[in-house]
């Protein structure tokens, strides 16, 4: 194995990304495979929390993140008809958990984690596949279409489906399907002018926020059937569940286009991994615990999980010790927040929407309480940069 030592990403998304650049700052030779033709990403905005914007200052990346975005944490929690059920503010935000949350688009994310690692050191079109997990004294192996690369660590950030994770734990379910489907849109809407917010309804949500390029970032979700797909367009599909919602919504859908709406079907690993490394491999990101979107914390934790796995990875067994009990208590809270948004049963909804109103003006709004443990989160202090041979840890 060469020197300095050589990390191996599989996947460029953007926990991929940040691992990249920590472990490259840490004094790793990284290679970023990327099995996409480009880094663009599927999907639209990311809501960065001050935990993740904490780690991204790890990096040096952080306030440049932070003067990028639009929203800073105004908004808050609506029924259909337009009445605000729980609210909130920058101010609030910052105070609770000492700086404020964020929203921008992936794609910009994308581009300034890229920028910050060498020229080569990121390689799309190419699919890899890890062949030997490593161990002691004995490197990881994954191979690509112009032949094997030996890494000293090697990082599963492949997604939600990883072949990382399935060749690491061939036994484990996997992701499953969480019951409910998400619409996302990026799209210009003229002349509107509104507060960030989320509208919970029977079995529905919504949310609408500004990016600061003027844009709108809008995302939807239903509970459904797995696989399912509107009979005409999704667009069409959008108006029949919301249309009659209070404004802006009605403004953005007359604003979207059928092919500008991404649907995607919720999965998550209910199960969670015994561990989050085996050999001289990690799993970070959805990969390793892929949740709901309700708490917008899944590229959060991939983002943490990068840079703790940089500090770590000496020693990835303390990796693991680090990371799993704190993303899997937050993927079981991201379950439960999404039965309480996605309810249907009137009298359930009835009690659901007074509670928050009444609770609401009585201390921080139920939109802050729910990140309570989790926005406060800050990272560990990097020391040395890693050892040449990265050991391989329990596993």
């Amino acid at each position: 194995m060469g020197q300095p030592g050589h990390a191996v990403v599989i996947g460029g998304g953007i926990g991929g990304l940040t691992a990249a650049v920590a472990l490259h700052q840490r004094g790793l030779r990284v290679s970023v495979l990327e099995r996409a033709r480009s880094l663009e990403p599927v999907g639209a905005a990311i809501s960065l929390a001050p935990n993740s914007l904490r780690a991204l200052d790890v990096i040096g990346l952080g306030d440049e993140i932070r003067d990028l975005a639009a929203w800073s944490g105004d908004g808050g929690l609506r029924s259909p008809k337009g009445r605000w059920l729980s609210r909130s503010s920058a101010e609030a935000a910052a105070r609770r958990f000492g700086g404020p949350l964020v929203l921008l688009h992936r794609a910009t994310l994308i581009e300034r984690l890229a920028a910050l690692l060498p020229a080569g050191a990121v390689r799309t079109d190419a699919a890899a596949t890890l062949v030997d997990s490593g161990g002691p004294g004995r490197a990881a192996r994954v191979a690509t279409a112009d032949g094997e690369l030996e890494a000293d660590l090697v990082v599963g950030a492949d997604g939600i489906r990883s072949a990382v994770r399935g060749t690491l734990f061939p036994h484990h379910p996997g992701a499953v399907y969480s019951g409910w489907t998400t619409w996302r849109v990026v799209i210009p809407v003229p002349g509107a002018r509104f507060t960030s917010h989320e509208t919970w309804g029977p079995g529905r949500i919504w949310g609408t926020h500004p990016l600061k390029d003027g844009r709108v970032y809008a995302y939807a979700g239903a509970t459904t059937p797995a696989g399912g797909r509107a009979p005409d367009d999704e667009k069409s599909e959008l108006l029949r569940l919301f249309g009659d919602w209070h404004d802006p919504i009605p403004a953005v859908l007359a604003a979207v286009r059928p092919e500008d709406v991404l649907r995607h079907d919720v999965h998550h690993i209910a199960d969670p991994l015994p561990a989050y490394h085996h050999g001289r491999v990690a799993l970070l990101g959805d990969a390793a615990h892929a949740m709901t979107p309700s708490l917008g914390q899944g590229g959060n934790q991939a983002i943490e999980d990068a840079v703790v796995l940089a500090h770590h990875c000496d020693e990835l067994a303390a990796y693991t010790a680090a990371r799993r009990p704190r993303t899997t208590a937050i993927a079981r809270q991201a379950v439960k927040v999404s039965r309480l948004s996605l309810m249907s049963s009137r009298t359930g909804l009835a009690v659901r929407d007074t509670a928050m109103r009444l609770l609401s003006p009585a201390g921080p709004a139920l939109f802050l309480r729910g990140f309570d443990g989790i926005a406060d989160w800050r990272p560990p202090q990097t020391g040395a940069v890693c050892s040449e041979q990265t050991p391989a840890g329990n596993g």
